[in-house]
């Protein structure tokens, strides 16, 4: 023995088994435990709630059956005291009955010699008999000294009265007990007689019959007195008490529930009988001196708790197995960290720097040893981290460098072209400018009216073309985008079909022979707010790049409407756009080729102005003849 306590000491492996074997047993034995005793307590208070919700339910039934029969008198009483003859009190006896599938009788009785012809008693009584109403004047019995006749003249007001048996020698009775329901009759404030309306107990039985929630749990009603009027015994009805045959020193139970009952009181209480213990819950019957009490004998309570105890045995067997299987596959666990430390190990020594041991929050020997090992690797990977990164650096900085370098020699190479570009450009006109200007000055009085007008009209072209050029400098520079930002917010109403005309008119001051036709299928006083001068713009940067790239012939600007904009279609014959050449044809700068005329600054700026004024500019690639551009803007008519 000692031996083993001994290994079981030295042995990690077996002092984690037995330790966790035992505290999991122990825990798990005493919640089950604990579930074991509270679940009674759950069972019983569920069960009480039930029944208290079926005898509220079961009370509610009882309570339309009184319900229905109050009405019924009520209904009728003042009928009754507006006519109080023979033939009607016998005849309104016979329609409460007649009328109300609940009332099992009714009678109308009257003071002594209230209708001297009849003497001294007067009964209109009318009961059910089979499936008819038999209505009579009662024989001569002395109804005075009835409860039912008693109590509402005593107490001057409606009342139920405890059941009895409605039997009397020589008069109309009914087999059934019944309970009544009495309301004194007045004439000239007078007390002048009673309308008794019954009710059987047989129906308020069958009113909670079959509604019991356990197979055999049932329904009692008590009297003032305790007396029984419903019970599942018939042998106890009305001639034994809650009281008869009780000892208070072995059933002080009984004797309570029968005094919070016939005290008009509500609630549960546990009781025993014949050795059979009881759940009964109590509620006193509103309007009378009645209560019902339902009754679940304790063990149909509890069946589901015996049945709980097999799922509890079953329990701790699954249980217990699980915990030993648990306990090995812990314990497995438990050394795994060092055969896994061993794999890593190895990993590292062959160069495998990046791998990562976690950390363990174990304060054993293998949590300890892990932890060092985790704590030498993060150092060993920390230190080949900072050399690769300083390594990456370098050669990200090396790359920058280069890509630097290479963005320079491309700008300088795109400054060097601009200029050439840009001088080739403006001193084309300038030259032409020029050279025209000697000739007029070395030509004085010699030239042609025709040659001076040719001259001049050269002159003046090349004149505009360079003002073109130096604008488009102007506009594409970031004071000329600026300015543009701000004016294309000074909006006016500018008539659609009149900017167009303009546009072709400036077209033709540029190119003298050129060509332009004009289609509209729009009113001339169609206006849209946009800005005038940057409209304008664009409108004749397209009609000039369509009057230099084509024959001049064959354009055509045609103003069109739709849901929500006005189109203008500028579309020519010249020899179209390269394709090659469509994904650049708005980046500046940009020409189809080095050699064409042009900063290509035009259709940049054009699609530019055209954005900055809510609108949309695109080329129409389907259109083969030529160049078809399409500028699209928001309609505001006025």
């Amino acid at each position: 023995m000692k031996n083993i306590i001994t290994h079981i000491r030295q042995s990690l492996s077996l002092k984690l088994s037995v330790g966790f074997l035992l505290t999991a047993i122990l825990i798990f034995v005493a919640s089950l435990g604990l579930l074991y005793i509270e679940s009674i307590h759950i069972i019983q208070q569920e069960a009480k709630e039930r029944t208290m919700a079926e005898l509220t339910t079961s009370l509610q039934r009882i309570q339309r059956y009184l319900a229905t029969i109050e009405t019924a008198t009520n209904a009728n009483t003042w009928i009754v005291e507006q006519n109080l003859q023979p033939d009607s009190l016998l005849e309104f006896s016979r329609r409460v009955v007649l009328l109300n599938r609940h009332v099992n009788g009714c009678s109308i009785t009257t003071e002594p010699f209230f209708f001297p012809q009849y003497g001294r008693y007067f009964s209109a009584y009318s009961i059910v008999r089979g499936d008819s109403v038999v209505t009579e004047r009662e024989g001569e019995y002395e109804y005075f000294e009835k409860d039912w006749y008693k109590a509402p003249k005593t107490l001057g007001k409606a009342c139920w009265i405890e059941p009895f048996n409605d039997y009397n020698e020589g008069t109309l009775y009914t087999q059934e007990l019944i309970a009544s329901y009495c309301r004194p009759l007045y004439k000239d404030n007078q007390f002048v007689g009673v309308i008794s309306t019954d009710l059987s107990l047989r129906q308020l039985a069958k009113a909670v019959e079959g509604t019991s929630p356990y197979p055999n749990s049932y329904y009692m009603m008590l009297g003032k007195e305790g007396h029984y009027y419903i019970h599942p015994d018939s042998a106890r009805l009305f001639h034994s008490t809650i009281f008869n045959d009780v000892d208070p020193g072995e059933q002080p139970e009984l004797i309570t529930l029968g005094y919070e009952m016939t005290a008009g009181k509500q609630g549960t209480i546990a009781v025993k009988d014949k050795g059979e213990t009881y759940q009964v819950c109590y509620q006193p019957i509103s309007g009378t001196n009645w209560s019902l009490a339902l009754v679940v004998p304790e063990s149909e309570i509890l069946l589901s708790y015996h049945k709980l105890t097999l799922v509890i045995i079953l329990l701790v067997i699954v249980g217990l197995i699980a915990i030993v299987l648990l306990c090995r596959r812990v314990v497995n666990h438990a050394i795994k960290p060092l055969s896994k430390l061993l794999e890593l190990s190895q990993q590292i020594s062959v160069g495998h720097y990046d791998i990562q041991i976690a950390h363990s929050n174990r304060r054993d020997a293998v949590g300890r040893l892990q932890n060092s090992f985790a704590t030498m690797q993060d150092s060993l990977n920390r230190h080949v981290s900072d050399i690769q990164q300083a390594n990456e650096a370098t050669l990200h900085s090396n790359e920058e460098l280069t890509k630097a370098t290479q963005m320079a020699e491309e700008a300088n190479q795109q400054k060097a072209i601009f200029i050439q570009n840009m001088s080739h450009q403006l001193r084309t006109p300038l030259n032409i400018i020029m050279g025209f200007a000697q000739v007029i000055r070395d030509s004085i009085g010699q030239l042609t009216e025709d040659d001076a007008k040719n001259v001049t009209e050269m002159m003046d072209h090349n004149a505009k073309t360079l003002n073109r050029m130096v604008l488009m400098l102007y506009d594409s520079s970031d004071m000329g985008r600026n300015d543009e930002l701000t004016y294309s917010r000074q909006r006016e109403m500018v008539s659609c079909n009149e900017m167009a005309r303009e546009s072709i008119i400036f077209a033709c001051d540029h190119f003298p022979t050129l060509d332009i036709k004009f289609k509209t299928d729009i009113p001339d006083n169609l206006c849209i707010n946009t800005n005038r001068l940057y409209m304008m713009r664009s409108l004749r940067e397209i009609l000039y790049n369509s009057a230099k790239y084509s024959d001049g012939q064959n354009i055509t600007l045609t103003v069109t409407e739709t849901e929500h904009t006005i189109r203008f279609v500028i579309e020519d014959t010249g020899n179209g756009m390269p394709e090659t050449y469509l994904d650049k044809i708005y980046t500046p700068f940009t020409k189809a080729n080095d050699l064409s005329e042009g900063l290509g600054l035009g259709l940049p700026l054009t699609m530019r102005h055209i954005s900055h004024l809510g609108g949309h500019m695109t080329l129409d690639t389907d259109y083969k003849g030529g160049c078809r551009f399409i500028i699209e803007m928001p309609k505001d008519i006025q």
